[in-house]
């Protein structure tokens, strides 16, 4: 949980000398533990704030490919194609490429007519790594457009048309079980994956208004899901917010932070889950 989610602790109070100096030693792992009842550690090393990056993405991909795949009312299931970008030169990567690309294919939805509904995600090529000791990127999108309607080629230009990715070959074909296609590749993924600086790990666009609430209750911190249901916080910059009040919801933890990590302590009882899940807590029209 980051720390801005939290309550600010103004120094570590409570804990003397022995204490942090055995907690520095209980850090040394890779995974967060409990400390007591009320007390979580949070590791901050490089490997285990991957894993967490990796974890947190795992979860928004899922989201939005079962989202995507929702029919709008009153007409079919879309079709979801699955693409595959490459490099042909394994050093000629660039941050802003997948977001001029992800353009061009939005260009191209806006001018047929069609919504724009995709979730991407980067990966790097285990091949090339261990042949050629680079860290070569690729890219793996799913994209759903309407019945009887074909993807493009994204290497190929067609009359005025720019071809959407013009820096290697691109593979595509229809995804018959949609975001599954993108999880494989993501299972993959670990708290040692190394990607290059700058480089965004996932991309989603073309959600309903209902389908970004249902995501971003996904990404609330558990103590706020347990007590409220999809649209009914609002996350902002020092805490969350309850929408139809107004009201910030009082911090269910402190933090401070000892060599390496981060201690959350429990300030107060968090209720048990009221639901199932962000479906069973969706708002029902009257």
């Amino acid at each position: 949980m980051a720390a801005h989610d939290l309550s600010n602790c103004a120094d570590a109070a409570g804990m003397n000398r022995s204490e942090s100096a055995q907690r520095s030693r209980e850090v040394q792992g890779l995974v967060p533990s409990k400390t007591s009842r009320q007390d979580v550690m949070v590791n901050l090393s490089k490997p285990a704030c991957a894993e967490r990056r990796v974890k947190r993405l795992k979860k928004s991909v899922w989201a939005s490919g079962h989202l995507h795949g929702i029919a709008d009312h009153g007409h079919r299931p879309p079709v979801c194609w699955f693409v595959t970008l490459t490099y042909a030169k394994a050093d000629s990567w660039k941050a802003d490429h997948v977001s001029k690309a992800i353009q061009r294919f939005r260009d191209w939805c806006r001018a047929a007519g069609h919504a724009c509904r995709y979730t991407w995600v980067g990966e790097i090529q285990p091949g090339r790594l261990v042949s050629t000791g680079k860290a070569v990127v690729h890219y793996h999108l799913l994209a759903w457009l309407p019945v009887g309607i074909l993807m493009p080629h994204w290497d190929r230009a067609v009359g005025r048309r720019a071809a959407f990715w013009n820096h290697g070959m691109t593979n595509t074909e229809k995804a018959f079980s949609g975001v599954g296609y993108l999880m494989k590749y993501l299972s993959k993924l670990g708290e040692l994956t190394i990607f290059p600086k700058g480089m965004r790990l996932y991309g989603i666009g073309g959600l309903t208004a209902a389908g970004r609430s249902v995501r971003s209750w996904f990404n609330l911190p558990e103590w706020v899901k347990r007590s409220h249901g999809v649209g009914e916080v609002k996350r902002i910059a020092c805490g969350f917010v309850v929408q139809a009040t107004g009201e910030m919801l009082e911090a269910a933890y402190s933090v401070s932070v000892v060599s390496g990590a981060l201690i959350l302590r429990q300030l107060r009882d968090i209720p048990e889950r009221f639901h199932d899940g962000a479906y069973s807590t969706f708002p029902r029209a009257a």
